[in-house]
């Protein structure tokens, strides 16, 4: 009699404590609509990412630039003023770092910045260039 209230009352325990886990699978208050917000952001924010290349295409007016880096070319628009700003500074074959993210499936400059290695080589040629078309003074 007294090992068959034994393994009663280990069944009972047994059961039970599977019981409570079983309740315990759903959380025990609902999530409030800030934490709802703050997942919702977390998951939709745009990944920043960053090239640096050589610009293949460019169109200053629209805000749209090409770049090529060793491995990819990315395709970019701009919309800040500022990234605009800065293309109208720039011509195809300069080497730039673009900082971009994606927006609505395309790939938006959020800053373009001229390599200065490669602006100081073209302004150099360029000086160059206007010393080779200026004619020899004559005495």
């Amino acid at each position: 009699m007294k090992s068959a209230m034994k393994v009663a009352v280990l069944a009972l325990t047994v059961f039970g404590f599977s019981g409570m886990s079983f309740a315990q699978s759903n959380p025990a208050t609902s999530p409030t609509p800030s934490a709802d917000k703050k997942a919702g952001t977390t998951s939709t924010k745009a990944k920043n990412s960053r090239i640096t290349g050589e610009i293949t295409s460019l169109d200053a007016k629209s805000g749209m630039l090409a770049v090529k880096a060793k491995d990819k070319e990315v395709n970019l628009t701009a919309e800040s003023k500022s990234a605009k700003g800065a293309l109208e500074k720039l011509k195809v074959g300069d080497m730039v770092t673009v900082s971009y993210s994606e927006k609505d499936g395309k790939m938006v400059a959020n800053s373009v910045k001229a390599d200065k290695s490669t602006a100081s080589k073209s302004k150099a040629m360029d000086k160059q260039s206007d010393m080779m078309d200026k004619k020899p003074a004559t005495k």
